[in-house]
């Protein structure tokens, strides 16, 4: 497994949520810091008997 975290867009999200490459690390004003690392869209897939989630980085954005 490789390490990253989910960004988190607020209102100014695009409409769906990124993986980022690498440890969150954070920047002066507590952002965290993104510039240069890789992004990948995260798909999320439900079961409908148990509700288990599941998400997945399958496309680089």
């Amino acid at each position: 497994m490789e390490p990253g975290f989910i960004e988190d867009a607020g209102e100014s999200s695009k409409g769906f949520a990124r993986w980022i490459a690498g440890p969150l690390e954070r920047g002066a004003f507590g952002g965290a810091k993104r510039f240069g690392k890789e992004r990948w869209q995260v798909d999320a897939f439900r079961c409908r008997q148990c509700a288990h989630l599941e998400l997945f980085a399958g496309h680089r954005t």
